[in-house]
């Protein structure tokens, strides 16, 4: 093998590595944390779908008297699909983990309670409830 093809096969590894490692924590299943867990009772303020690639998520921005938390729900189709949806001005009850990420505070939905009505997105230990049977990997 040729130093120059070498060097190229090299770099290659290392940047797959780097891209790998520069996946978020939550991509690997190990961001939700049940030691963090807490429950935030308040009016949704607002409302984002961001999307990566082709999965759009919901993220409620929920008005407390503390503060507003920005809540990781969970992919819109998985909450469509139970008969959910959220807008501006529902009052809401959601457990879930207090997670940082890029030096920003989230609230990772374990489960959310609208109308007496609970929505139930991961198990007590984080599962994802449409992960199906894969289980999360440590």
């Amino acid at each position: 093998m040729t130093r120059s093809k070498f060097c190229v096969q090299a770099a290659i590894v290392v940047l797959a590595a780097l891209s790998a490692a520069a996946q978020p924590p939550a991509s690997r299943g190990r961001l939700y944390d049940p030691a963090t867990e807490t429950t935030v009772k308040g009016t949704v303020d607002h409302i984002t779908q961001p999307s990566r690639g082709r999965m759009s998520g919901t993220h409620l921005f929920v008005k407390s008297d503390a503060a507003i938390a920005e809540v990781a729900v969970g992919p819109t189709a998985f909450i469509t699909g139970k008969g959910f949806s959220f807008a501006k001005g529902d009052s809401v009850e959601v457990t879930g983990s207090k997670v940082t990420l890029s030096g920003k505070e989230y609230l990772i939905a374990r489960e959310v309670v609208k109308d007496g009505k609970t929505l139930t997105l991961r198990d007590k230990d984080g599962i994802p409830a449409w992960a199906g049977r894969r289980k999360r990997v440590n």
